[in-house]
């Protein structure tokens, strides 16, 4: 293996994903000689097989709804179908100038970027293309991939993943999706839009069953209203092919039939036989272990993004990488508390959250000590203009901070911004009910919850 002994980085990034690139970025920014390698493209699994193209194929499926729906608003109009090769052309041509943009920020920062697939060979270097690359320290950002069960073989044909259904050539006509999280849930909106006979299988009582239990009941709720079919609380048993599609078997005997069957259920680290335990580095299940500061048990290597038992999300990659980065050159930093993290999923209508569920509050400050109160969306009157339905649910603790918030509508993924610093200022309902919000806005529906919270309810009953 040849040494490049001429050239020691301060940091060796492996994976250029979304925490990859964000430490690359920001350590660069800070003054590191950074080398970044990455084995597929730049921007890893959210801007290629994840966040962005998901998100596009949602709004296409938005459009189609409005085509259909039109004549609500006095609009004619007609809905002729889906061109899927125009969609796929649509959402590519996003992806592509996300990417050349991602692009030239990396060069534009100096930082080495090196294409190949990369391996640890000691606690500081990586062996790529016959070079080793040495760095005084080594950032492990090698991210995930679609999970599967024993016995199910994603095969790309009728049993696919998500990374198939971004590039599936036709609309189904009816699919099964395994798993009812984030990725099942948005695959199932965006599918149901395009005219798919959907039927999600979730093994859990709820879909989306991270979130607040209130959330998950007003998305079923609304996906019942779409038609969108599902079963919960009985778990996957097997799959086999039929003439037409596949079969699908629950524990319980029950059996449901489709064109297709995506696994859903989500994704598993990157880390086999890319030398990480012949390195010393601890491992649980796949996933790196880190601290709080995103170290693991070797002084010399930290790690980000999917490949730690973290968030899957894109910005806690940023987050995750942005404070590697500011660690090792010298600035103060701080832990992520994940809960003040904020999580949307995209589906038709958008479920919105940060801090915890009424739930994990009780448990944490006691029954008596938890106060939860519901805006329904119905009283806003931005929200009656786009015909859309949910609510905003606020839980506090009593006399207390806000330390939830979850909302279900339309577009409620604006507004997780304001509600991320209610949450992570500590505000108490009062401090929020002062400030004035613009009407008609949905955001106003925030501001209208907090009134109601603290005692001043406008737009609502008390």
């Amino acid at each position: 293996m040849a040494n490049d002994a001429s050239t020691v980085f301060d940091l060796v990034i492996l994976g250029g994903g979304s925490g990859g690139y964000a430490a690359a970025l920001r350590g660069a920014q800070l003054g590191l000689d950074v080398a970044l390698i990455e084995k597929n493209k730049l921007g890893g699994t959210c801007l290629h097989n994840g966040c962005i193209p998901t998100k596009a194929l949602l709004h296409a499926g938005e459009i189609a709804d409005q085509a259909r729906e039109a004549d609500q608003f006095g609009v004619l109009a007609s809905f002729e179908g889906i061109d899927i090769k125009a969609v796929h052309k649509y959402k590519d041509d996003v992806i592509s100038g996300l990417y050349k943009g991602l692009q030239g920020l990396v060069a534009s920062r100096k930082v080495t970027y090196i294409e190949g697939e990369g391996r640890l060979s000691s606690p500081t270097s990586v062996d790529v293309n016959g070079r080793r690359v040495e760095g005084r320290h080594l950032l492990l950002a090698t991210g995930s991939v679609p999970k599967s069960l024993p016995g199910l073989e994603i095969d790309g044909n009728r049993i696919i993943s998500s990374d198939h259904a971004l590039t599936l050539d036709r609309v189904p006509e009816s699919a099964i999706i395994l798993g009812g999280g984030v990725i099942g849930v948005e695959f199932a909106s965006a599918w149901k839009s395009f005219g798919t006979d959907v039927t999600i299988v979730e093994g859990l009582k709820h879909l989306v069953p991270a979130e607040d239990e209130n959330s998950s009941k007003l998305l079923e709720r609304a996906f019942r209203k779409r038609g969108i079919k599902f079963n919960l609380g009985t778990f996957f048993q097997s799959a086999e092919y039929t003439d037409s599609g596949v079969k699908v078997t629950l524990a319980d005997g029950k059996t449901f039939e489709a064109e297709v069957l995506l696994v859903a259920i989500g994704r598993g680290p990157v880390s086999a036989g890319l030398g990480y335990e012949e390195q010393g580095v601890a491992m649980d299940r796949g996933h790196v272990l880190v601290d709080e500061y995103m170290r693991t048990n070797v002084p010399t290597i930290s790690a980000v993004g999917d490949l730690v038992p973290t968030l899957q999300l894109a910005h806690v990659g940023f987050a995750e990488g942005i404070l590697v980065a500011e660690r090792l050159a010298g600035l103060k930093t701080v832990p992520i508390d994940y809960d003040g993290v904020p999580r949307v999923t995209y589906c038709h209508p958008e479920v919105a959250s940060v801090g915890i569920t009424e739930a994990k509050a009780k448990e944490i400050y006691g029954a008596d000590k938890v106060v939860a109160l519901k805006y329904n969306l119905a009283g806003n009157g931005r929200s009656k203009i786009l015909k859309t339905a949910g609510e905003i649910k606020l839980v506090q603790v009593k006399d207390g901070a806000v330390v939830g918030v979850h909302m279900v509508g339309d577009r409620m993924g604006e507004q997780v911004g304001e509600a991320q610093l209610i949450y992570n200022w500590e505000a108490l309902p009062a401090e929020v009910a002062q400030l004035i919000h613009a009407h008609p806005t949905q955001n106003e529906a925030l501001g209208e919850a907090h009134l109601a919270l603290a005692g001043k309810p406008l737009h609502s009953h008390d």
